[in-house]
């Protein structure tokens, strides 16, 4: 019986409007830890961005290293991580070899040989028990090779082949690793083969103002599930922050963020993926479990909500029904981080000192407030109260495409353009950090 954790998206660092999140990270961790020591789980999977910046503070750090060393008094044996776009990859690699005294595996980047991301877990009396592809946060220069003259299909066209090509080559490595280690012990249980990535999929759901940074546009480098191995029986992704699916295939899974990255979560129900491989081959297969021929067992999947550690909450409406509402959760005691989105049609130049008040002697904090009464300003759609913190660089590039009214059917070889350099400046500052 083999069983792991697949969690991701820790984002360890991350500021929510000026406000600091190390106590929900710590307190996370410990219900983790606790989680693990509770299950008796083996192994973790963390499937990318374990930092929310590539230059992470000491604080930040001491929370990542001291998790990892406490986990050597628990039952779990094996450790994964795998870098994901927010990750430096040479921050999380510069002490891989001394991590590896605690069993923990790192992955920060591609490597030159697929077969360095392809990892054999063991059992404590050295029987292997799982097999698993460590493919982190693939960048463009990885998989794809730059041609002049391309389209912004070729250049998605590439993208995509190239990822799915990398998939393939540790799928078949993957194989080729599990075939030796049953020849040499046909008796063996088959360790199952699990992948992990850090990217977008086709039909993967996002929410608004979830902390996700899309840099293609539209379906653009979107991963199709039939782009992966079929020898993978269980897929552990990140990226995206919702728990979800991957087009209803319960092997194929997106773990989420663990706490909500903005207002645009808020209420969003969190999780972890505990993921339970029966014994098969030499061992004995449970009458409840079910087996593919093909693969061996199926595994048993359940999600473990993780507990509301800071309560995020968006708040819209005119002002009856916000004041109504804020009077509401200081009733309750709340402690509460708020956004507030007033949508009336009476204009509200008090609107700030009114918030003031109602909050007043409470618990309860106004992050962020947003007023969609609109005015007239350089760009045309900026709101009253907006400022360039509410903003990305990418919006006020569409912005100006607006305001010079750039003809639709240019628009996407524009943002195309504009992503790809923003993703070499990101790339270049990854390399220099």
């Amino acid at each position: 019986m083999m069983k792991f954790l697949h969690t991701s998206d820790w984002h360890i660092g991350r500021n929510l409007h000026g406000r600091r999140r190390h106590d929900e990270t710590q307190a996370f961790l410990s219900w983790l830890e606790e989680t693990i020591r509770r299950r008796e789980i083996d192994a973790l999977l963390v499937a990318g961005d374990v930092f929310d910046s590539i230059a992470p503070g000491n604080t930040a750090q001491g929370l990542y290293y001291r998790f990892l060393s406490r986990l050597a008094a628990t039952p779990c044996r094996h450790v994964v991580v795998i870098g994901g776009n927010h990750d430096s990859p040479s921050f999380l690699n510069a002490p891989r070899e001394l991590l590896k005294a605690l069993d923990v595996h790192v992955v920060g980047c591609a490597t030159d040989g697929p077969a360095a991301e392809v990892l054999v877990l063991r059992t404590a009396d050295g029987a292997p028990e799982l097999i698993v592809c460590a493919v982190p946060f693939l960048r463009d220069r990885d998989v794809r090779t730059v041609e002049a003259g391309e389209t912004a299909e070729d250049k998605n066209r590439k993208l995509v082949e190239g990822i799915a090509a990398h998939y393939r080559q540790v799928g078949a490595i993957a194989l080729a690793v599990r075939e030796d280690l049953l020849a040499a012990a046909p008796s063996a249980n088959v360790p199952p083969i699990v992948g992990m990535g850090h990217l977008f999929t086709e039909g993967g759901r996002t929410v608004d103002d979830d902390g996700v940074r899309e840099l293609y546009v539209g379906s653009l480098a979107h991963v199709a599930p039939g782009g992966f191995p079929d020898c993978f029986d269980y897929i552990a992704l990140g990226h995206l922050h919702v728990a979800q699916t991957v087009n209803g295939a319960e092997t194929i899974r997106y773990s989420g963020s663990p706490m909500p990255m903005g207002f645009g979560e808020a209420g969003q129900r969190k999780r972890v993926v505990l993921v339970e491989f029966p014994a098969s081959g030499g061992g004995a297969v449970p009458a409840d479990s079910a087996l593919d021929a093909s693969r061996g067992p199926l595994p048993r999947i359940e999600c473990l909500d993780v507990p509301e550690f800071q309560t995020l909450e968006s708040i819209k409406g005119d002002w009856d029904a916000i004041a109504a509402r804020l009077a509401a959760l200081a009733a309750a005691g709340s402690t509460a981080w708020v956004e507030v989105v007033y949508e009336g049609d009476e204009v509200l130049g008090d609107l700030g000192a009114r918030l003031d008040a109602a909050v007043a002697n409470t618990r309860i904090e106004i992050l962020r407030v947003k007023n969609t009464r609109r005015v007239e300003s350089v760009l045309g759609r900026i709101q009253a109260d907006e400022t360039l913190e509410d903003l990305d660089a990418e919006e006020v590039f569409r912005r100006c495409l607006d305001q010079r009214q750039v003809p639709e059917e240019q628009r996407a070889d524009l943002l195309m353009a504009y992503r790809e350099i923003e993703m070499e400046l990101e790339t270049r500052d990854v390399d220099e950090a």
